[in-house]
């Protein structure tokens, strides 16, 4: 086992390192489909550019997996995700505790259900190398704003955005507790749940707004490190642990979709009871998860 080869801070920056050119030759791939996407707004074009952009971000996810496979050979438990297909829309709703997650998802999804895309503050369009890359594969990029009319404008804003997912099978992640949990947070919070934070569902209304009538269904994803949650740096390094990961499809109501949730009270407060039951279900099945046999 290579992880056991060398001294973890080695292998630690190798892998850093492999997963830096990982990015900036995927990145470097785009930039031909992406400017001929900017250049031609022709459909049939821009469909074939999507088709090329969204097969390089697989390629940078298999690549991905092929190192945390190697460095991190621990049994991952994964259920539910048979019946999803790649040609499909949906809305992905799982717990936060570490960026570990995001690459747990898109391995566990990767295959499985189209690339993985999240709601972005407009801000980070600029970050550097990766911030291309976020819009060549169109990730929605929110403004944000707190006036109700800035809201109104963020609202119709995002919802011209994700047109554009109407002719390629999409997939929108959201994290509705919008920070990654900790003890720290989770008393500041006085959450009442006993592994997960308050969740927030602003985002996620938008994502209903926007897109509810295409999502097929919501995938109610709950991730648990039993050994304890790793960082960044421990998955570098082939410390990752034991991962479980618990997959339920959801029917999105259909009272919940389209609308204003900016304007409308009754539909925000109808949202956030149904992210609330989900919640209050998916602690309960973290506290089983954890419990050792």
């Amino acid at each position: 086992m290579i992880s056991r080869l060398l001294p973890a801070p080695i292998l630690g920056a190798l892998t850093g390192l492999l997963l830096a050119l990982n990015t900036v030759v995927g990145v470097a791939l785009m930039i031909v489909p992406a400017l001929l996407k900017l250049l031609l707004p022709i459909p049939g074009v821009r469909r074939l550019c999507d088709q090329l952009l969204n097969g390089i971000a697989a390629g940078w996810v298999a690549v991905n997996n092929g190192w945390i496979a190697t460095l991190n050979p621990q049994h991952w438990d994964v259920q539910g995700v048979d019946g999803l297909h790649e040609r499909g829309w949906y809305l992905v709703s799982p717990n936060h505790q570490t960026w570990v997650d995001i690459l747990v998802l898109q391995r566990v999804f990767h295959g499985r259900i189209p690339f993985l895309k999240f709601f972005l503050k407009s801000e980070l369009m600029w970050v550097p190398v990766i911030g291309l890359a976020w819009w060549a594969l169109d990730f929605p990029f929110m403004k944000r704003g707190r006036s109700a009319g800035s809201q109104a404008a963020d609202l119709e804003t995002t919802r011209k955005s994700c047109e554009k997912f109407k002719t390629i099978p999409t997939t929108v992640i959201n994290f509705v507790e919008g920070t990654r949990y900790t003890a720290g947070k989770h008393e500041e919070q006085k959450s009442p749940y006993q592994h997960l934070l308050k969740p927030k569902v602003g985002a996620l209304s938008m994502a209903l707004a926007t897109m509810g009538e295409q999502f097929e269904a919501l995938l109610d994803v709950t991730l648990v490190y039993p050994e304890g949650t790793p960082t960044f740096w421990d998955l570098l390094c082939g410390r990752c642990g034991q991962v479980i990961v618990r997959v339920q499809q959801r029917e999105i109501p259909a009272d919940l979709v389209g609308g204003n949730p900016m304007e409308d009270k009754r539909l925000r407060a109808g949202i956030s009871m149904w992210i609330k039951k989900q919640w209050s279900e998916k602690d309960e099945l973290i506290k089983q998860l954890l419990v050792k046999p």
